[in-house]
């Protein structure tokens, strides 16, 4: 068959058939995909040419080592691996330095024993087999483990370690073979160069990929949250996927490297929209028939039966170095005894990025002459570790007491509920209020210090008073007004005094309708920041509050943010007002339990008046266990529950897609939005975002955003 569309109708209904007969004996479909391009391909039948494999079908091989790259890089979120930072740290580099080591000394031996390769292979040549099926067998299968768990509905500390540690394997397993390949170079070379200077070139290598990846990541989100329909963001995603890893390559870079920090920088956003990954799920099926199929055809049985002895020895060492490594990694580490003494049956499956590695050799001009022997190699250990690995991994979660635990959640994209939403844009001169007609607030007899809000244009006073006069009230407090005017600006303005009254006239009725008495200062300063500062270093300030000023720019203000935030003696609260401002039902998304923290004083102040209601909503992963799910919103109680807020505050728990969408969703049923400001800055805050932000631009509600 040299008609490509004809034979890609074959690959794909032939590997989708022997997936099925192979499930009829519960085998794993890659090993029935494998089996189908055997069939297929040169060694057997012939229908899939050589021609057709290496050349012409060659590019859905790239597509499919990019979607596994960039699957991995999902599994790589620093919320979840800081968890158990400590074991899968010890644990990832013992039982990958195991397998590396086991598999390249005992293949170095045995392969020179055996005899396999050209007959003018040198010592150097089987030193260079052996560093290359050494990285190669780092790598694991993270499909067919995941695979497993959801189906025993596995959840314990042995789940959530091997996820971690599998998610952390095949990013060692691609920067192993990144300096393999480098080393395999230089021994390969003419000699004359240093080590040294290889493993730079790799290292540097690896930066560059890493570093693309990053850049393509960030454009893909940028895109991604301008886009509304799934089959857009499919096709936008998968093709700035597809131009990083064909760029990559044309640099001589990594493009699996690429695409793990592709998928490795959008799960870490601090919006955490994983929606991309679920649209290539669905895209993904028969690139993978195809990518696994073809593998099989690429097998030559005569190599394998020349290669047969080390094929056996490299499943056999590659399985002893993941057991020994991960005992002696858990032990280190102190883990519990489960995962000690089972987790490294579970890490036996091994497939899509190790033959994804292979190819890549295949592919390698200086390294082509040893493909003959990995191909065949691996992939035969790929097939008994596929046959033998699921039972294994059954065999470690059964007997550590975690299958059939709990059922997934069953997770929409979008969080919907119900609940009005006001329709009313931002508006730049007066903010719409609901009158406080709840009970007046009875102040502190003897002030022990000031709340500060910043005061610049007319209308924004009241909404700007309230929430000061809440805090206010909360801390024993005065609320107080300042509005900071550069010198000289009194031609502008007229007379300043008549000017700053009418400003602060609105603010003070408000403070008075809710039972107190507003202070009130003009600072003469050119800095806004400096000016703000002055006053709260003057007195007792136990929280300044920021609105955004009408007369400057974003940029502007978030500099003025940043500088007051940076300096002050307290708490800084940043206020968008925007439509109507009514505080009865406020939502407190919540990332991490660290956010409350932040938020403890503002909860407690808002918690303290009138009829509010406080929902803290946190978010899980949408493929979360139900039990993540309640054990996520049992902190929540936990935490209100130490804080004695139980009669004020409920807590909801939800798994989710996408941060962003369902905080917005979730905020059209309240009135009041209250989170916690990222604490990044600089290239750490390019990179991660500011979930708080974004929910600032997209949610058309008051929010309040709690700086430090």
């Amino acid at each position: 068959m040299h008609d490509v569309t004809f034979a890609l109708a074959v690959i794909l209904g032939a590997g989708f058939l022997f997936a099925k007969l192979g499930q009829l004996i519960r085998l794993p479909s890659v090993t029935g995909f494998i089996f189908a391009g055997l069939l297929l391909g040169p060694s057997c039948l012939n229908l899939v040419t050589e021609d057709a494999v290496i050349g012409k079908l060659n590019h859905f091989t790239h597509i499919a080592l990019m979607l596994i790259a960039f699957g991995i890089g999902e599994h790589l979120e620093i919320g979840r691996l800081r968890r158990n930072v400590k074991s899968v740290g010890y644990i990832g580099l013992f039982e990958t330095l195991g397998a590396f080591l086991f598999v390249g000394v005992g293949s170095f031996f045995v392969a020179r024993a055996s005899g396999v390769g050209d007959l003018t292979w040198q010592l150097r040549d089987f030193l260079v087999l052996a560093m290359l099926l050494g990285a190669v067998s780092v790598a694991t299968a993270p499909a067919a483990t995941l695979h497993v768990m959801r189906e025993l509905k596995a959840a314990g500390p042995l789940t959530s370690t091997l996820m971690a540690v599998v998610a952390v394997d095949d990013g060692l397993a691609i920067m192993f073979f990144g300096i393999a390949v480098s080393a395999a170079h230089h021994v390969v070379g003419d000699g004359t160069g240093y080590m040294g200077t290889a493993v730079i070139s790799s290292l540097a290598e690896i930066v560059s990929s890493l570093l693309m990846g990053v850049i393509t990541g960030l454009i893909i989100d940028f895109v991604l949250q301008r886009l509304k329909r799934r089959g857009e963001m499919l096709t936008v995603g998968l093709a700035l996927l597809l131009l990083c890893s064909e760029t990559a390559r044309m640099l001589d870079l990594s493009p699996l490297l690429a695409g793990m920090a592709v998928g490795f920088t959008i799960v870490n956003r601090d919006r955490r929209d994983v929606r991309l990954f679920r649209a290539i799920n669905l895209f993904e099926p028969p690139i993978y028939v195809l990518f696994f199929t073809l593998a099989g055809a690429h097998l030559d049985l005569s190599a394998l039966a020349i290669a047969g002895w080390v094929g056996l020895v490299y499943f056999l060492l590659r399985a002893l170095g993941k057991f020994f490594g991960c005992n002696l990694g858990a032990r280190i580490a102190s883990a519990p005894s489960t995962v000690v003494n089972l987790l490294g049956f579970a890490l036996i499956p091994q497939a899509g990025v190790a033959i994804g590695l292979i190819f890549l050799i295949k592919g390698d001009a200086a390294l082509a002459s040893y493909a003959s022997v990995i191909i065949p190699v691996v992939l035969g250990g790929v097939v008994l570790s596929e046959l033998t690995g699921p039972v294994f991994a059954r065999f470690a979660v059964e007997r550590a007491g975690e299958a059939s635990i709990g059922a997934r959640v069953v997770v929409k994209s979008e969080v919907r509920g119900r609940g009005k939403g006001v329709g009313s844009g931002e508006d730049g001169s007066r903010i719409q209020l609901v009158p406080w007609t709840w009970e007046r607030l009875s102040p502190e007899p003897d002030a022990k210090g000031t709340v500060i809000f910043g005061l610049s244009f007319s209308g924004s006073g009241p909404g700007l008073a309230r929430m000061a006069t809440l805090l206010a009230h909360h801390y024993g407090a005065c609320p107080t007004a300042v509005r900071v005017v550069s010198p000289g600006t009194d031609n502008e303005y007229g007379d300043r005094s008549r000017e700053s009254g009418v400003i602060f006239a609105e603010a003070e009725a408000e403070t008075r309708s809710m039972g107190y008495e507003l202070d009130t200062s003009v600072v003469v300063n050119e800095s806004v920041a400096e000016g703000i500062l002055s006053v709260a270093r003057a007195r007792k300030t136990s929280a300044i509050i920021l609105g955004h000023p009408r007369q400057v720019t974003i940029q502007e203000f978030n500099r003025v943010v940043e500088a007051v935030a940076s300096n002050a003696p307290c708490q800084v609260i940043v206020v968008r007002l925007t439509g109507l401002l009514h505080t009865e039902r406020i939502l407190v998304p919540v990332i991490a339990m660290r956010n409350l923290k932040m938020l403890a004083e503002v909860v407690r102040a808002l918690s303290g008046v009138g009829k509010h209601v406080i929902t803290l909503l946190t978010m899980v992963q949408s493929d979360a266990f139900e039990e993540e799910v309640e054990e996520a919103e049992e902190r929540l109680h936990q935490w209100i529950e130490n804080e004695d807020l139980a009669p004020f505050v409920r807590c909801r728990a939800v798994a989710t897609e996408a941060r962003l969408e369902a905080i917005v969703t979730e905020a059209e049923q309240h009135d009041l939005i209250v989170m916690a400001a990222s604490q990044t800055s600089g290239l750490r805050r390019l990179f991660i975002g500011s979930l708080a932000e974004d929910v600032s631009k997209k949610c058309r509600k008051p929010m309040l955003i709690v700086r430090g």
